[in-house]
């Protein structure tokens, strides 16, 4: 009799636990129902907002590497984003930690402690061409951006515009290291006047010999002419990655958020 009771227990116990570890896991479905493949997440599927905040960190983080276009999801994120306080405020986030490093620096006071910026998206902003043209989500149409280019009426961005000036006054020379093209001078040197920059030392464009070069390549082959020249690069902003790495680099470099399109 006790050996029965004993029995019937542990089969009591045994339907139980079942019982027990099948609630557990009957938990998971309703959580997998969340579950969708998005490209950043694996498997999650996350609200448009939270996707598209984290999309642009790993754009920012340069983790997601080599894209082509802004997700289809994102793209009112994105035009809220550049068009927004948001935009400004990391901008201007940027601007003050680069002054606040700036002001370390101890000058020679030879005319050779540079600082590099790149123009699109670092100086100048192109978000009015953007606005016509899906804010990323189309493919590159350099016709189309070239034309906007020649037209020289990009706004300057106002937290670039500061630093730029104030790095100035501190006694930095500037030297601008830009991804266009020589026969763009005329127009890129208009648009920065227009825009209320001056007193640059150099404006760096790409050459013909320059075109088949990564961004990262000619850029880095254009800081080593610098340094063989004489200059000490303090700083380097641009809005790139392949602004600022490869060789020949700046002691410090700073990155401006751009969410719109990656350049290598």
């Amino acid at each position: 009799m006790a050996q029965g009771a004993i029995f019937r227990l542990l089969i009591l116990l045994t339907v139980a636990s079942t019982s027990f570890s099948q609630s557990i896991i009957q938990t998971w479905p309703p959580k997998q129902a969340l579950l969708a493949s998005d490209g950043i997440s694996g498997h999650r599927k996350i609200p448009n907002d939270l996707y598209c905040e984290s999309w642009r960190f790993t754009v920012e983080t340069n983790d997601a590497g080599i894209w082509t276009r802004v997700p289809a999801r994102c793209v009112g994120y994105v035009k809220e984003y550049m068009t927004g306080d948001k935009y400004s405020a990391d901008s201007e986030a940027v601007a003050d930690d680069s002054l606040a490093y700036a002001k370390t620096v101890e000058l020679s006071g030879d005319g050779k402690d540079a600082w590099i910026f790149d123009i699109d998206e670092t100086l100048l902003s192109n978000v009015p061409y953007y606005t016509s043209h899906g804010f990323g989500s189309e493919i590159s149409d350099e016709d189309s951006f070239d034309n906007w280019v020649d037209m020289a009426e990009a706004p300057a961005i106002p937290a670039s515009l500061r630093l730029y000036k104030e790095l100035e006054e501190l006694g930095f020379t500037i030297i601008l290291l830009t991804g266009r093209t020589e026969v763009q001078r005329k127009a890129t040197e208009l648009n920065l006047q227009n825009a209320g920059y001056s007193n640059w030392e150099r404006l760096i464009l790409r050459a013909n010999s320059d075109h088949d070069k990564t961004a990262t390549i000619y850029k880095s082959e254009r800081r080593k002419q610098l340094e063989d020249e004489g200059y000490k690069i303090h700083g380097n902003s641009g809005d790139q990655w392949s602004d600022q790495m490869g060789f020949a680099v700046a002691k410090r470099s700073f990155k401006l958020p751009n969410p719109i399109y990656v350049i290598a």
